[in-house]
């Protein structure tokens, strides 16, 4: 189920759904992985940027004692 968006027009360089707005960056992945994207992203109602978004926001990211 996605997200509903706010009742807020969206304005270019102004975070919408969170703290910040989006840059662009590239990532390389295969064309299968993709297309899995594209689809799980369609099924969300939401972009496979958004869906990357909400994963890199549910990543734990590990302290450096907890490495020794």
């Amino acid at each position: 189920m996605s997200t509903p968006r706010p009742k807020k027009k969206a304005i270019r360089n102004e975070p919408l759904l969170y703290e910040e707005t989006k840059v662009q960056k590239g990532i390389w992945v295969t064309p299968s992985t993709w297309e899995k994207m594209k689809s799980v992203a369609v099924s969300e109602g939401i972009s496979v940027s958004e869906l990357v978004e909400r994963w890199g926001r549910h990543l734990k990211v590990r302290s450096a004692s907890s490495h020794l």
